[in-house]
Order: C-alpha cells, then sequence, then structure tokens
C-alpha cells in the first residue's frame, strides 16, 4: 500500500480528549502505512495488550517499536520528548529486548516527518528524570521522563518521512544496516561509543586526533570515573574505523565515511 501521510479523522468522531485522538489517529496511521525498518517485512502489528514501552513489533524479525508523536508546523521535534515512568523506561533501554522508537511530527492532521531511532542508540544518560508529582496529584510521588534526543548521534536519526517526502524503503531499511555495528549490550561500552561518535559529528568531513581529543574536558565530567580518557577516545576511534564509520587518512588524520 502506498504511504499516505494524512491520518483517518473520522476515526475521532467520539472521542473529546485531544491526547486521545492523537494516540488514536497516529497509531492508526502506523498500523496501516509502516513497514518494519529492520527487515523490510510490509506490515507491523498493534500489541493488542499495553506494553510498558512498546506498541508495535514486526512478526518477521520480532522487533519492537514505541511511537511518540508531537504537533509541530515546522517539524522541529525540539530537544527532548517527553515519555512515560522513568524506571520502567531505563529497565527496558537496559534489557536485551529493548524497543526501537519512532518519533512523528505531524500538522494539520498530516505526518510531516517520521523518524526512527534505532534501540542500540539508547543509553540512560540520554532518559531525563523529572520532578516527582506532588502529593496533591492523582498520581502522587509518580516520576516521569523525558528522552534527550539531542544527543543521540546523527546516525542514529533514519528519515522515513522527511520534510512531507516519503524516503524510499530500501534507503531506510540499508539506512538501519549500517547502524548495527554498533549493537551491543553491555551499556557503558555502548555508551563510550555513542560518546565518541557525537564528538565526530561535531567535526568536519576531515578530521584530526587532536580535536578529538579536544572534547576531553567534556567527556571526563560525564564518565568521572575514567581518568584515561585520550586512551579510551583513541580506542573508540579504532572501534569506529573497523566498524566502517571512519577511516585513517595519516597518522592522526581521519575522514567520516558514513
Amino acid at each position: 500500500m502506498d504511504m499516505n501521510l494524512q491520518f483517518d479523522i473520522d476515526l475521532i468522531e467520539s472521542y473529546k480528549s485531544n491526547s486521545q485522538k492523537i494516540r488514536v489517529l497516529t497509531e492508526d496511521w502506523v498500523e496501516r502505512y509502516q513497514y518494519c525498518p529492520v527487515c523490510g517485512n510490509v506490515v507491523l502489528k498493534h500489541f493488542t495488550a499495553n506494553k510498558p514501552v512498546a506498541d508495535f513489533y514486526c512478526e518477521k524479525c520480532a522487533s519492537q517499536f514505541e511511537l511518540k508523536s508531537k504537533e509541530s508546523k515546522s517539524g522541529n521535534l525540539g530537544k527532548q520528548i517527553t515519555d512515560g515512568a522513568y524506571q520502567t523506561m531505563i529497565e527496558r533501554i537496559t534489557s536485551f529486548d529493548n524497543p526501537n522508537f519512532f518519533f512523528l511530527t505531524y500538522n494539520n492532521y498530516t505526518v510531516n516527518n517520521l523518524i526512527l531511532i534505532p534501540k542500540h542508540f539508547f543509553t540512560p544518560d540520554i532518559i531525563i528524570k523529572r520532578k516527582p508529582l506532588a502529593n496533591t496529584a492523582r498520581r502522587a510521588g509518580w516520576v516521569g521522563c523525558n528522552i534527550n534526543i539531542e544527543n543521540i548521534p546523527n546516525t542514529g536519526k533514519i528519515f522515513i518521512v522527511k520534510n512531507s517526502e516519503i524516503i524510499a524503503s530500501d534507503v531506510v531499511t540499508s539506512n538501519y544496516n549500517k547502524t548495527t555495528g554498533l549493537v551491543t549490550n553491555n551499556i557503558e561500552s555502548r555508551g563510550w561509543l555513542l560518546d565518541t561518535l557525537n564528538c565526530v559529528d561535531r567535526l568536519d568531513s576531515n578530521f584530526t586526533l587532536s580535536q578529538i581529543y579536544s572534547f576531553e574536558k567534556e567527556l571526563q565530567t560525564k564518565h568521572p570515573d575514567n581518568n584515561f580518557v585520550k586512551a579510551k577516545l583513541r580506542q573508540q576511534l579504532q572501534i569506529l574505523r573497523d566498524k566502517g564509520y571512519i577511516e585513517f587518512t595519516s597518522r592522526g588524520n581521519y575522514r567520516k565515511i558514513i
């Protein structure tokens, strides 16, 4: 089925809550039009029962997906996305079956952007704890969270729809496959690799080891227990080279490939 970016607004005639309307519209749209960006399966299934951090799954490859939506005329997601319970989110992203995420923006009941962020780009430090609800609240003491997508490397933001333009499915799955070299279930290793990739993102296509070392203080603050940040950065650059993200052009000089 060809992807239609408009929501089916007939579905929300009986709903009064705006949040319920958007949930119904966006989930219906994903269920009707979204394929699995991991394996290319043409159908995603909606979980019949509420999952702690998952909305859809692929019957073919068993990948899970959580959907987050936001109204935005510009299509800009912003730096942080509101999510659910903090502890539940931390437990899921550090587990072996943590979900991939769809981030969808819309305007006038029409999708303008849909981004996939693969599950191996999530680390605890991008999950920001919110203040507990006040004692007067119905769920007093409940602690929610925000997802800080600003700290996710560019490689981990895969467009499925970009500025109302539908990206070909084979391009999407190819872009996903390029990220699989980063998969690791060791959360500390994942964190260092993504931190280094973020530093590389902030540099030009051709960069030097000295430029990477300029992030030493920033990373020392983020990883206070590591007293050998420069050595760790050299190690991560080797890993990124071995995984095909960068190449060594000469001593102390690098070039981005992906």
